[in-house]
């Protein structure tokens, strides 16, 4: 399943879920939880089910439940399971744990294959978990990150600077984030770009995403999605260089260094030339 990029769809405006389908997004997320006031949540559950039961998949549809400590997240489940979302995605995730819960969770209601995103770093306990992800059953499907509840968690002013970079704790977390699904060997998906009228702003951001080893991202606006799409959408140039190292490796199999281009390459460059070529596929 390509995931470059995951639109947020509050999943008590079906309006906006049906305009969504058109944004490019390569699947949306269908959300049952921070997008919908607790006096809404059932007709969210009942649109959210709706809509994936009438509309064709030409666009993955994951939905995000709520905690499952939080006393909603087996109505979410309840509701919405019978309809088959092609995935989900997890908030306050704390670590394989999380994963294996709502595993068992899914599969009491006949799901056993759809794949979870945990959102991986809403709690300050989770942050101490996220090297467990390797353990955690085969629908993993990646991890994502979040800036804004573990502040709030932690009793922080902010997570940002005054110009928007991260301060120190959550560029940790971003880092973890990015180590945790390397080890998992799942994807790495970078969080949401709030300002989502800062086109440039965002465009520099999906940029050293993907410069940093993250493959794709979350949006929350229509707009954010071909921005998105481009910087993680490896470029023709790119894509040349990848297969040069792949044929230059391939010509000497038992090489353990070359050169290709002018530049010395081995066995890690190879390594991220398939990987690119994997996601340009």
């Amino acid at each position: 399943m390509r995931l470059r990029s995951l639109l947020f769809v509050p999943g008590d405006r079906p309006d906006r879920m049906e305009k969504a389908l058109a944004s490019g997004a390569d699947a949306l997320i269908l959300d049952l939880e921070d997008a919908v006031a607790p006096t809404a949540k059932d007709t969210a559950r009942r649109a959210v089910a709706d809509f994936l039961s009438q509309t064709d998949r030409a666009v993955a549809l994951f939905v995000r439940i709520n905690p499952l400590d939080s006393g909603l997240a087996d109505m979410d489940l309840d509701a919405v399971a019978p309809a088959r979302p092609d995935g989900w995605v997890l908030p306050k995730a704390e670590g394989s744990a999380s994963v294996l819960d709502l595993d068992a969770r899914l599969a009491d209601r006949g799901d056993r294959t759809a794949p979870i995103l945990p959102i991986a770093t809403e709690t300050p306990r989770a942050i101490f978990h996220l090297g467990t992800y390797a353990d955690a059953p085969a629908r993993l499907a990646g991890l994502t990150w979040g800036a804004e509840d573990l502040p709030a968690a932690i009793g922080a002013e902010s997570s940002r600077e005054d110009d928007g970079s991260y301060t120190a704790p959550y560029h940790m977390a971003r880092a973890l984030t990015l180590f945790g699904a390397a080890a998992a060997g799942v994807a790495p998906i970078e969080t949401v770009y709030p300002a989502f009228r800062d086109t440039a702003g965002l465009e520099a951001y999906a940029r050293r995403g993907a410069r940093d080893g993250f493959t794709g991202m979350m949006a929350i606006h229509p707009a954010q999605v071909p921005i998105i799409n481009a910087a993680f959408t490896p470029t023709a140039e790119a894509i040349a260089k990848a297969q040069a190292i792949v044929d230059a490796f391939a010509a000497h199999p038992g090489a353990g260094a070359l050169s290709v281009d002018g530049r010395m390459v081995d066995a890690p460059h190879l390594r991220q030339a398939h990987a690119l070529l994997a996601r340009a596929s």
